[in-house]
């Protein structure tokens, strides 16, 4: 399965919430992204047949090393994006909002030259 920008959400989301919780239930998806229990179970149930996410020793949810990967990648790509857009003077409200649309669809070689040019000016 290629992995779609909904799909890179939750897994994100997930990664976000393991660093704020310690066990993630379903419902804390439902909360963070604002859909309902029938939605995330959904979505839940593609990213664990996919290999994407699996069932944590505590009974939460946990991301397989596959899950974590994408995860981390979404999120950098989200953290980088966003700095770079209220360097910009963009607020940080509209710049987060803006990362989270421009993370999925910004081409591999955007984001490296982005990043790139970040760390030459810090």
């Amino acid at each position: 399965m290629s992995i779609h920008e909904s799909g890179e959400n939750y897994l994100e989301q997930i990664y976000m919430l393991s660093h704020q919780k310690e066990k993630i239930r379903a419902v804390d998806l439902c909360t963070a992204l604002g859909f309902s229990r029938p939605t995330v179970s959904v979505m839940l149930r593609e990213l664990r047949a996919e290999g994407f996410v699996t069932t944590a020793e505590n009974g939460g949810l946990a991301l397989t090393q596959k899950g974590e990967d994408v995860a981390k990648r979404m999120y950098e790509r989200h953290c980088i994006i966003a700095e770079v857009l209220m360097r910009l003077g963009v607020s940080q409200e509209t710049a987060l909002n803006d990362a989270c649309k421009i993370e999925h669809d910004i081409s591999d070689e955007t984001f490296l030259k982005i990043r790139e040019y970040l760390d030459q000016t810090k």
